[in-house]
């Protein structure tokens, strides 16, 4: 059994009391719960739970099923309902999230009772707009669905679904030692009411707002310390230094368009008390959440706002503390930037871990073993992530079905559904959900571009921090199963800990760091590619699913009568590009009594040769090169013309399956 000393026992009650009246705790106290997100000062300090977990949907297998059917989705059958979770106490649900909500009732029983305490309805737990479950603790976005209301517990809590079926979820929780005294969670409790819910509420709608004074105690005194540097290629520079203890509330640094770009060759180093190696060593890009050179990020904690790249993660520090930027780029003009650094003189105590940010790339992964963040031993804890992954095979990202796993002190403690499931996210590739660059108060998707196989995200871990006494393993899968897909993975983690990594974090040479583009992009019209335009009249365009075959084909399908206004019939696609260059354009039509003769265009010039698509019978044509464009990164219309038809063709029409484009120079 669990056992804590009779004073730690008492400065949690008086932490609790604390709680229960609204009023922040003291400073050397532990706090559970709602304060958690509100005293974001709290947040270096090393947690007092025993064990930190999940319980998820996923796959007991090892195979891909991680909520499809729902077989995985609960613990029991009780009466009509399921039950999804049955924790013991004292402990603490921190995060609840789903892709899948519905109608059906949830109930939460706490302490054994029989009545639960919480019913609803499951999708009200994340809309926003029912107490105390509201924005912008609870929400949703890029198909996820999530809640950080705190639900403490005192001896138990179990959670039904009144449901025939259930499919993906995931409960984060973290349990406390016996005799813990936790308040068990009550809808009448002054405390979601009150000042601490309008602090938590107002904290967490502060995205891309100077967080600084929310991430020291109350009433600290804060300093601001601004540098103007020139920074040629191979030097570096100070931004801050300082030979007292301290800690840092916020780093400001502008302009983000010096960081941007492919290269990586920008570093931030951070070192704490005169180490030997930085705590911080990373391309600021990266550190600042940037999606393969572009700034892409707005959340609580880091991100971009107005050209200026921000990180609020306090950084305690006992003696000293130095921030470096350093030019690694091989030649060019001096970088210009502008830096703010807010401190205050409160040192780092013995219950706190010092911040770390370990950057790591695997190009590629290795099959059959998962991409790994972090692995060390120590205490600590986890308290977030960024992923950019890269596939090896360009139109698909079967790699993002990859599921995290974390070991804590040596046993398997959380494990996911899917990446973007991780990442509060839900069902990549579809239109409205994980689909687009999105940023939410603690996670967001970076980038999601199928035709690059691309896909990024990020998750900040406040109250659902992964927490560790011994040691720590991160993994995340890149395949749905036995990770057989190949990829290049990038991730950033952010700790703190109480002592330097027991494993590598050196930062690799600028070479083995940099963007490398996909040459082929192979674009789905069928499924999802933007239409810029089609003809302005006498044509029709669709989306059809139809076997030829033995397969079954997705296309979009455009048919013409006569001429369009401004003469032959058209359609054109925007088309998201990685790198300016050249690219040959080749389609893969289907061909039959219906196909028009159909030929590339730019600016109303000619590209390439006419295509005929005339065939007696329907089947999928061969891959056919259509001509060259010069295309700048970022959005390009590739624009083709339906010129006119084979004698014997029943109707002018263009039926595409894919286009690929390719890069030559």
């Amino acid at each position: 059994m669990r056992s804590i000393r009779p004073l730690f026992a008492l400065l949690i009650t008086i932490a609790v009391m604390a709680i229960s009246a609204g009023s922040y705790a003291l400073d050397d106290v532990p706090a559970f719960g709602l304060q958690e997100l509100s005293r974001l000062d709290m947040l270096p300090r090393f947690k007092r739970s025993v064990k930190v977990a999940s319980i998820s949907s996923y796959d007991r297998t090892g195979g891909n099923d991680d909520g499809f059917s729902g077989k995985y989705s609960f613990v029991r059958k009780e009466g009509d309902g399921l039950v999804i979770a049955d924790l013991k106490g004292p402990g603490v649900i921190y995060r609840i999230w789903t892709p899948t909500p519905t109608d059906d009732p949830i109930e939460f029983y706490f302490d054994g009772e029989t009545t639960p305490r919480i019913a609803m309805k499951y999708r009200a737990l994340f809309d926003g707009t029912v107490e105390p479950f509201t924005a912008p603790i609870s929400g949703f976005g890029s198909g996820g669905f999530y809640t950080y209301l705190p639900l403490p517990y005192s001896k138990s809590c179990k959670v039904i679904i009144r449901a025939a079926r259930v499919q993906f979820y995931q409960i984060n929780y973290a349990t406390y030692p016996d005799n813990t005294p936790i308040t068990t969670y009550s809808p009448a409790a002054p405390e979601l009411k009150g000042s601490l819910m309008a602090d938590a509420r107002n904290v967490m709608g502060m995205s891309g707002k100077d967080l600084s004074s929310k991430v020291v105690s109350p009433n600290s005194n804060l300093t601001t310390t601004r540098a103007s540097k020139s920074i040629p290629s191979g030097k570096s520079v100070t931004i801050f230094q300082s030979a007292n203890g301290g800690r840092i509330a916020g780093i400001r640094l502008r302009p983000a368009s010096a960081f941007a770009g492919k290269d990586r060759a920008m570093v931030i180093r951070i070192t704490w008390d005169g180490d030997k190696s930085p705590a911080v060593n990373c391309p600021v890009g990266d550190f600042f959440g940037y999606s393969w050179g572009d700034p892409a990020t707005r959340s609580l904690m880091i991100g971009t706002e107005n050209d200026t790249n921000y990180v609020y993660f306090p950084m305690p520090y006992e003696k000293s503390a130095k921030i470096e930027l350093v030019n690694e780029r091989a030649g060019g003009s001096a970088v210009q930037v502008q830096a703010e650094v807010v401190t205050s003189n409160v040192p780092r105590s013995q219950d706190e871990g010092k911040f770390y940010a370990v950057w790591k790339r695997e190009n590629p992964t290795t099959e059959g073993k998962p991409f790994n963040y972090v692995e060390t031993n120590g205490r600590g804890h986890m308290v977030g992530l960024t992923l950019q992954a890269q596939g090896a095979v360009p139109g698909i990202t079967p790699f993002f079905e990859g599921d995290d796993q974390a070991w804590l002190d040596g046993e398997l403690a959380l494990h996911g559904t899917g990446s973007e499931d991780f990442f509060n996210g839900g069902w990549y590739d579809v239109p409205g959900r994980w689909e687009a660059r999105a940023s939410y108060p603690l996670s967001g998707c970076l980038d999601y571009i199928r035709p690059q196989a691309r896909s990024g995200a990020y998750r900040l871990f406040l109250t659902d921090a992964y927490a560790f006494q011994k040691s720590i393993k991160m993994d995340m899968e890149h395949a749905p199963e036995k990770n057989t897909y190949v990829a290049d993975y990038v991730g950033v983690t952010y700790l703190y800990l109480n002592q330097p990594p027991t494993t590598s974090w050196a930062l690799p040479s600028v070479a083995q760091r940099k963007v490398i583009d996909p040459t082929k992009l192979i674009f789905n019209p069928g499924w999802y590619l933007p239409i810029h335009s089609f003809s302005i009249e006498h044509a029709t365009v669709a989306k059809k699913f139809e076997k030829i075959g033995k397969a079954n084909e997705r296309f979009v399908s455009l048919r013409g009568e006569g001429q369009d206004v401004f003469g032959p019939h058209h359609i054109s696609f925007l088309c998201n590009v990685p790198a300016s260059g050249t690219y040959r354009v080749l389609i893969e039509p289907l061909i039959g009594p219906e196909g028009g003769i159909v030929q590339l265009f730019q600016n109303e010039h000619a590209i390439g040769k006419q295509v005929d698509l005339y065939a007696e019978a329907r089947s999928k044509g061969k891959l056919i090169e259509m001509g060259l464009l010069d295309l700048h990164e970022g959005q390009n219309q590739v624009f083709f013309k339906l010129i006119g038809k084979n004698e014997d063709a029943k109707a002018l029409g263009f039926d595409l399956v894919t286009m690929t484009l390719e890069r030559v120079k």
